[in-house]
């Protein structure tokens, strides 16, 4: 059996409604995926399974969520050993946590996108490592210009963590 970590691009399923972790930790365990555990309340799955590209635990992640819960939501899947690196990675491991970001891609990203965002960039700091994109907004993020601009349309398939977060999970592996 092997680790690996679950992030939901979203956990609203309409109106009003979001998803609680106890239903998520509950498809996953009748995927028959084990040790489901989750951390805080914004679609992060720790759990384990047998060997399998990470790709084909992404799709049966995805179909299972829009059968049961009848919304497509993008789910991102590291192994554990990938997600200690990624946590491990972090070029500003010393910024303030909450502050510190990592955009977490199903597609690695490559330098075009740092030129992309420069020009919406003020205080931010940004760097890839591993083709995920990590800032530091050095500040709150949701008073950054450079938040909007972090979509799928523009990015790619990703959904974004702060690095309390990525190491809260980074934690439950060990």
């Amino acid at each position: 059996m092997n680790d690996y970590v679950a992030l939901l691009h979203s956990i609203v399923l309409g109106a009003g409604k979001r998803l609680v972790m106890a239903d998520l930790r509950a498809m996953a365990e009748e995927l028959g995926f084990a040790e489901c555990r989750t951390l805080v309340a914004t679609g992060n799955l720790v759990f384990r399974a047998g060997a399998a590209p990470v790709r084909e635990i992404e799709d049966r992640l995805e179909r299972a969520f829009e059968d049961r819960f009848g919304k497509h939501v993008d789910i991102l899947v590291r192994s554990g050993s990938d997600w200690l690196k990624l946590a491990a990675d972090n070029p500003f491991a010393q910024g303030n946590p909450p502050d510190v970001c990592v955009r977490v891609m199903r597609a690695p990203l490559d330098n075009g996108v740092l030129e992309l965002l420069e020009k919406y960039r003020e205080r931010e700091k940004i760097a890839l490592a591993g083709g995920d994109l990590w800032i530091d907004f050095c500040g709150k993020p949701s008073e950054s210009r450079l938040l909007s601009v972090l979509t799928t349309k523009r990015l790619g398939i990703g959904t974004t963590r702060n690095a309390n977060t990525v190491n809260g999970l980074a934690q439950m592996l060990r």
